[in-house]
């Protein structure tokens, strides 16, 4: 049976496509057979990201509505071997995701993926309380910012309440902080909140820092997910997250100001 996480945030543009992305393409990287599903019903942009939106034939609802099987609708990433996408529809509205249906496609998917990774849309809508709903792991996104992490507070409590876990009284969903768009420079200015000041707020496993960076931005218009860059700060620390995801300790990184050499500062860099 495979394991469904759900990447979640209250906020939007805090990075949730961008980090179901490189989580879904690092734990296939590691050998595992992932699958990314976009519950984003009518604004999807996860293929965009894993650069596949021209080979979109079917969709996730598509599936939902019998109009197609799940063979049909997957979509093969051509740079993994493990790793496939089911994509979002664009054209239909939230209530196109039924309970029964979602639980049917991620039932099918559960016998042949180790990894079920669900690219939730912000906030509390349908489609974010579905993602939720089923999820035994959750990434929680969130940047160093009172709203955001706010919003994250709210979506945590939400989790705790709502999702099929609580209902049946299992063991809760297991829940890992992600801190994206960080930057020490401006934690010390204090224009950003700190690790801590955020982990003292949502009380959840810090699972990775990504610092700010041009390089993000870079991927996601070129749709390569942003940890293939290996040399990139927000690569590597997309990647200490996957293996913390998989229970591997590692330190954290990129968390403090990095001191430039006497010859960076004479010639730049």
């Amino acid at each position: 049976m495979a394991k469904i996480i759900v990447v979640t945030s209250g906020k939007g543009g805090v990075g949730k496509t961008t980090s179901s992305a490189a989580i879904g393409t690092g734990l296939a990287m590691k050998g595992h057979k992932t699958v990314i599903v976009d519950f984003d019903v009518g604004l999807r942009n996860l293929d965009l990201i894993m650069n596949c939106e021209r080979r979109v034939v079917y969709d996730f609802v598509n599936v939902i509505n019998g109009e197609a099987t799940l063979k049909q609708a997957l979509i093969k990433d051509k740079r993994v071997e493990t790793l496939y996408i089911l994509p979002a529809s664009q054209t239909r509205d939230k209530d196109a995701l039924t309970h029964d249906g979602v639980e049917r496609v991620l039932t099918e998917l559960s016998e042949n993926f180790d990894y079920i990774v669900c690219d939730s849309p912000a906030g509390i809508e349908k489609g974010a309380l579905m993602a939720m709903y089923f999820a035994d792991e959750a990434v929680v996104v969130s940047n160093p910012e009172v709203s955001s992490v706010r919003d994250s507070d709210r979506i945590i409590g939400i989790m705790h309440s709502k999702s099929r876990r609580a209902e049946q009284d299992l063991e809760p969903i297991k829940e890992h902080l992600l801190l994206t768009r960080y930057s020490p420079e401006r934690v010390e200015e204090g224009e950003m909140l700190s690790v801590s000041d955020v982990q003292e707020i949502l009380a959840i496993p810090l699972i990775g820092v990504i610092p700010e960076s041009e390089v993000v931005l870079k991927c996601s218009n070129q749709g390569v997910p942003v940890i293939m860059e290996a040399q990139s700060d927000a690569g590597q620390a997309y990647e200490d997250a996957v293996s913390r995801l998989l229970g591997e300790e590692r330190p954290m990184r990129f968390l403090t100001v990095q001191k430039k050499s006497f010859l960076k500062r004479m010639f730049g860099g």
